[in-house]
């Protein structure tokens, strides 16, 4: 007579299955969070590089008018809008005062879908009356939202702190 043994199919019990799924969304979660944090710092970097590059632009080009009282940077052409008035928040976010702002305004830009606001200001620190040298220092702040209120929802580069830009220059250098 013949014996026959049973064999139990080896099988993956609930528990382990239930393990295994357990590792997979963990893992899955980690990269995913990496992944939504690094693209949301790559999109701070960049709103921070257009600011600075913004606030460079208009410091070296408002330097070459000598540091002129009736500079306007919608000359450029580069999509700034009218004067508006200083929000009230601004000179909170500014954190130090940097002269007479210029207009007595801020100015909009929005470059990628990153809505600045563009301040510049400016003081003489110095003169020399003997040659009738005045030095000028010119201030370019650029903080990140508008003036226009909005009720949009809030966007990673409105965390940024402002970009502040200062240069000095001969008022009688270029024509000032």
């Amino acid at each position: 007579m013949t014996i026959h043994k049973r064999k139990f199919a080896s099988a993956v019990t609930l528990i382990e299955v239930m393990a295994a799924m357990a590792i997979l969304v963990i893992s899955s979660i980690g990269a995913l969070s990496y992944q939504y944090h690094s693209a949301r710092d790559a999109k701070k970097a960049r709103a921070q590089v257009v600011a600075t590059r913004i606030a460079q632009l208009l410091l070296e080009d408002w330097k070459s008018t000598g540091g002129s009282s009736a500079y306007d940077p919608r000359i450029l052409g580069l999509g700034f809008s009218s004067p508006a008035p200083i929000p009230s928040h601004f000179s909170e976010e500014m954190g130090q005062d940097l002269g007479s702002p210029l207009r007595d305004a801020v100015y909009n830009i929005t470059v990628d879908d990153v809505r600045m606001m563009v301040m510049l200001t400016w003081s003489d620190v110095a003169q020399d009356t003997v040659s009738g040298v005045l030095l000028r220092q010119l201030n370019v702040t650029v903080v990140f939202g508008s003036s226009e209120q909005e009720t949009s929802r809030e966007k990673p580069e409105e965390n940024l702190g402002p970009v502040v830009l200062t240069t000095y220059v001969r008022v009688d250098g270029a024509g000032g």
